[in-house]
Order: C-alpha cells, then sequence, then structure tokens
C-alpha cells in the first residue's frame, strides 16, 4: 500500500482537490436522490476497498482496483471536507 501511495500520490492529490470543488460547489446533500448518490459511492468505495484488502483480483486488475479504490477515497474526503467548509462557514451581513 505505502507503494501505492508513493506512486500515485498525485493521482490522490488530485482526487481530494476535485472532491474538495466539488463539494464546496455543491454542499451536502440534501434530497433523498443526491443522499441516495452519495450512499452509493460510500458503497462502491467500500467494495472496492474490501476487494484491494482481500487481495481477490490478481496482476494488473488489482492494481487498477487498489488504485481506484484510494483515489475514490480520496475524492469522497474532499468533498466531504469541501462541503462541510461550505456549510460551517459564517454569513456575515452586509455593513453599509
Amino acid at each position: 500500500m505505502i507503494l501505492l501511495l508513493t506512486l500515485f500520490w498525485p493521482a490522490l492529490a488530485a482526487g481530494f482537490l476535485l472532491g474538495a470543488v466539488f463539494g464546496w460547489l455543491s454542499g451536502l446533500p440534501r434530497t433523498p436522490a443526491s443522499r441516495l448518490g452519495a450512499g452509493g459511492l460510500g458503497l462502491a468505495a467500500l467494495v472496492a476497498s474490501g476487494l484491494a484488502f482481500a487481495g481477490i483480483v490478481p496482476g494488473r486488475p488489482g492494481l487498477w482496483i487498489e488504485a481506484g479504490a484510494l483515489v475514490l477515497g480520496a475524492y469522497l474526503v474532499g468533498a466531504l471536507a469541501g462541503a462541510t467548509i461550505q456549510a460551517a462557514r459564517i454569513r456575515r451581513p452586509a455593513i453599509g
């Protein structure tokens, strides 16, 4: 896993930043459909992580599953961070 982090850190950083931007722009899920979509992405990350940790898929396809799980996880963490920061910011009234 350390080797993957060493090789794929640019993709992980890009995934986190992309997630943070989209999380900031869209905010936390409010409708049932958006909550279902967020849950689906979380489930996909869990399934990919489970496949990666179990080592069921060998070789190059296994590498892509592990890399996809890492990048999707970074994207979801970035999206949650961006949405949380956007929701928590203080809206000050305009002076003047």
